[in-house]
């Protein structure tokens, strides 16, 4: 149903809102778009580009294979395309109040419980592409969502064939687990859309919620997914629910003492209760992550179909990571343009050693170093606002900023071994 071949391309287009109906500007676009990429002699792969302008109606084009693969197409005839139109939502259609806002008259019935977004949303374009892992992970859990939907959609029997359709990512803090669910979402949004016309992400703020309202988290966690419960009585609505530092809900009911208070047996016993529930819908896909997984209830792990363990960036990943931000700073004309695959020898030279030097951090800190560099260059510099930093100049600043990030970082661990 939703699977495909080795030799498929999918084919993403994103369209130009527009009051249309996609199957109508589908079949308008889908001959014109197959003639344009049956001629073409080549393409990248995960990468998006805006096609000629006698297909003016699409906004960009997306193709990838299903393993993830780098590199280019150069014999389009050999492989198959598989065709995905989407339109992204109206910015309105991000809801963080209404349905998840209880509106009640006491404090604890006003309490905004979750974010809820229709997809795909504008805001997460790209995010899926931007994210940099090893090899073919994205594509195992894409992969492993749409069979645990297909499954669903066929009534396996979840009495012969477990699939409780719950996916946990755990892992250091900062290594994108949240990111990397909200761009699943949206990949399954835009793959999904012919069984599913709407998708719903419900983001359920676990933390708050229980820190905030201890006492009634364990009636909140039923009132919660009652709610989404009401999404998921439509059969045309795909429901992502998306449960951040799911330890905060799902705590080890073993690791509590005689002295927790009851409440937090309670919310967990909720949780588990409310997941065994929600499983009986075919159109609901469960995403959590956690920083601390050996803190999860063991009943809650033993529900997870799938557990990735999502670590810190490795050398190859490090590489890519920092090419993609030098690609964007040059693209937004912050850094001069220069062709980073034949750049000379001493900026490679560089790029490997902030590599080396980069190991041990996470992706979100890597990604603060482009500002943090740009800054280190201006306040050295008479510098104006439209100037452009040549690239050599720039990988040093780069390489500044990293020596000054894993100086401030040594003096806070041996701050906090002082205080304790």
């Amino acid at each position: 149903m939703f699977l495909s071949c080795s030799n498929t391309v999918h084919v993403e287009v994103r369209l130009q809102r527009s009051e249309q109906r996609i199957q109508t500007l589908r079949a308008a676009i889908e001959p014109q778009l197959s003639a344009y990429l049956q001629s073409a002699k080549m393409f990248r792969w995960n990468v998006s580009f805006a096609p000629d302008a006698q297909l003016d109606q699409v906004e960009s084009i997306l193709m990838e294979r299903n393993n993830g693969e780098d590199g280019t197409m150069e014999d389009p005839q050999k492989y198959k395309f598989l065709y995905h139109f989407y339109m992204t939502q109206r910015p309105e259609m991000r809801s963080e109040s209404g349905l998840f806002d209880g509106g009640g008259d006491e404090d604890v019935d006003s309490v905004l419980a979750a974010n809820h977004v229709l997809l795909p949303a504008k805001e997460y374009v790209g995010l899926w592409d931007n994210l940099i892992y090893e090899q073919g992970l994205k594509e195992k859990l894409l992969k492993f969502a749409l069979s645990a939907l297909s499954f669903s959609q066929h009534s396996v029997d979840i009495n012969v064939i477990a699939c409780n359709r719950l996916l946990l990512l755990h892992g250091p803090p900062g290594t994108g687990k949240t990111s990397l669910c909200k761009a699943l979402a949206q990949k399954l949004a835009i793959r999904t859309q012919s069984s599913f016309p709407y998708t719903h992400l419900v983001e359920i703020n676990s933390h708050s919620l229980f820190s905030k309202w201890f006492s009634e988290s364990g009636k909140l966690v039923a009132r919660i997914f009652g709610k989404i419960g009401e999404l998921v009585a439509d059969k045309n609505n795909l429901v992502c629910v998306l449960i951040d530092e799911v330890e905060s809900l799902a705590y080890a009911r073993s690791a509590m003492s005689s002295n927790e208070p009851r409440d937090a047996m309670r919310v967990v016993n909720a949780m588990l209760t409310q997941l065994d529930e929600i499983k009986l819908s075919p159109n609901v896909l469960i995403l959590a992550t956690s920083n601390l997984a050996h803190s999860i209830d063991l009943a809650f792990l033993d529900r997870a179909d799938i557990r990735q363990f999502i670590g810190l960036p490795a050398m190859p990943a490090i590489r890519s990571i920092y090419k993609s931000m030098l690609v964007e700073l040059m693209a937004k004309h912050i850094v001069e343009m220069e062709d980073l695959d034949a750049s000379a020898a001493d900026a490679e030279g560089l790029l490997t050693k902030l590599a080396e030097r980069s190991t041990g951090l996470s992706g979100r800190t890597l990604r603060k170093l482009p500002l943090l560099a740009h800054a280190q260059h201006t306040s050295r510099d008479s510098f104006e606002l439209h100037q452009k930093i040549s690239l050599a100049d720039f990988m040093d600043a780069m390489l500044l900023a990293l020596e000054q990030h894993l100086t401030d970082r040594h003096h806070l661990m041996k701050d906090s071994l002082q205080q304790a």
